[in-house]
């Protein structure tokens, strides 16, 4: 697999644009990505492992992998109960190790990885990250600004105060003040990064912008699915967006996530109450989990999926998500069957970073933010 096939392959679902990475890529450009975290509570699948799986993919690809912790963002959305100081201890210790040890998961390598705490970038660029910030904010508008609130996690229309309309502005002078020429997030950044490339003629150069897919939440019901589904068939990007926002793995909705450091009984759990509607595998959770998280992972280890059939014993392998998806889609698959098997690669590929953070060194970190405050 090529440069261009690494970085585009799943979880990417849109990339902004292809003819300027592939002119990066033929010109021989060096590329500098990063993806930016906000510092605000335990590491899920989401944030960990899907996201950390495309990290492996672009070091494969020679990209420079770079992770961005938003101390300030998170201060301004009044995360980790609004304290900076918290918010930074907490970054620099359980946030980052837990990525580190996401990324270790799904096969990349920490080591490859420049950690960096967005405070450190604001003392090192001084008067010119503001100068930045200026000019990216004279570019947008009121409205532009409160429309764009959806990237941190709010909904449009909803009460935000004045510092978190500077969360965007922040944002794109990240990419720049970073010298980034491949912006990364998943879909529900995507109106930052937007922004990021509208206002790229006030900067020396033109980054990519990379969306990888939102993992939907174990706790989506009948109701949420059906107003996706009514979303898309409209056509109507806008409540798409926010619908698919909603029903997203959170960390601030916990029923709605698993956790890297969940149990292994906790995983079980988890996945046994999650919503998995019989033959229907747009919008299903456990399909979701099937095809971006087990998948992938078994791809790397040159490993089958292996699910067993409890009325029969008997037990099929499959080598792509995609046949198992025909299956399932058939009702050939039974959803029971079909969980059991996805806890079991759960609970073996988080082995050794359960072990870490509930028995290792890492029980400190995973302990010093037990006891904090995380809110919304």
């Amino acid at each position: 697999m090529n440069e261009l096939e690494l970085i585009k392959r799943a979880p990417i679902e849109e990339l902004l644009t292809e003819q300027k990475l592939k002119d990066y890529l033929e010109t021989n450009k060096a590329l500098k990505h990063y993806i930016g975290f906000e510092i605000s509570g335990f590491v899920h699948f989401g944030t960990g492992l899907l996201s950390m799986e495309k990290l492996a993919d672009f070091q494969e690809a020679g990209v420079d992998t770079n992770v961005f912790l938003a101390d300030y963002h998170t201060w301004i959305n009044k995360k980790l109960g609004g304290d900076l100081s918290t918010i930074r201890k907490i970054g620099g210790t359980y946030f980052k190790e837990a990525l580190k040890k996401s990324l270790e998961a799904v096969g990349g390598n920490p080591e490859k990885v420049k950690f960096i705490m967005g405070s450190e970038l604001y003392d090192k660029l001084g008067t010119d990250y503001l100068e930045d910030v200026i000019k990216i904010s004279k570019k947008m508008t009121l409205a532009r600004a409160k429309r764009s609130i959806t990237v941190a996690g709010r909904k449009e229309g909803e009460s935000v105060s004045f510092g978190q309309l500077l969360y965007v502005p922040m944002q794109v002078a990240d990419i720049y003040g970073l010298k980034v020429n491949l912006a990364h997030a998943g879909m529900d950044q995507r109106k930052a990064h937007v922004v990021a490339l509208e206002v790229a003629k006030e900067f020396d150069y033109e980054p990519i912008a990379i969306h990888h897919h939102l993992l939907t939440g174990v706790h989506i019901n009948k109701e949420q699915r059906a107003k996706i589904i009514t979303a898309k068939d409209q056509n109507n990007r806008e409540l798409l967006e926010q619908q698919l926002i909603e029903v997203k793995m959170s960390k601030s909705k916990p029923e709605s996530a698993i956790f890297i450091h969940d149990s292994e009984e906790v995983i079980r759990k988890k996945i046994n109450s999650a919503y998995c509607p019989t033959k229907e595998t747009k919008i299903n959770p456990i399909i979701d989990i099937s095809n971006y998280i087990v998948f992938p992972y078994l791809i790397r280890k040159n490993m089958t999926f292996e699910i067993v059939n409890k009325k029969t014993n008997k037990s099929s392998t499959y080598k792509y998500s995609s046949e198992l998806e025909d299956l399932y889609q058939k009702g050939e698959i039974h959803p029971l069957d079909l969980k059991e098997a996805i806890a079991n690669y759960l609970v073996d590929m988080l082995e050794p970073t359960r072990k870490y953070f509930l028995e290792g060194n890492g029980k400190k970190y995973l302990e010093g933010l037990q006891d904090i405050k995380i809110t919304r």
